[in-house]
């Protein structure tokens, strides 16, 4: 059964923080990178970082330095740890593999107040 389960969103004030979290079957989350998405209202969904089965990282410029990527490969779980938030980062956030699948969750609304 494919499933992604994202959760932690809401709303906070700018330079607040968020920890998102994802839980995903293991047909998608076997041994591949994982990474988080987001999509803003009217733009494209971008990747905003990324990791490895080993824990390498990769991050967007717009997030580099304010989020962190983390995985609990026991678990299943990808977490992303959202700090010094923009209203800009304002968006619904998904996780999936990297290059990710043709299925998505529901994602997880982050909204940022100014």
């Amino acid at each position: 059964q494919v499933r992604l389960v994202e959760s932690g969103g809401g709303l906070v004030q700018a330079g607040g923080s968020l920890r998102l979290s994802c839980v995903v079957s293991s047909i998608i989350f076997g041994l591949k990178p994982m990474g988080w998405y987001r999509q803003a209202p009217g733009k494209q969904r971008e990747l905003v970082a990324r990791i490895t089965w080993g824990g390498n990282t990769n991050y967007a410029d717009s997030v580099k330095g304010r989020f962190t990527i983390s995985r609990d490969n026991a678990k299943n779980t990808v977490y992303l740890q959202m700090s010094s938030l923009k209203p800009e980062d304002t968006a619904v956030y998904y996780c999936n593999s990297f290059p990710s699948e043709p299925y998505w969750g529901q994602g997880t609304q982050v909204t940022v107040s100014s």
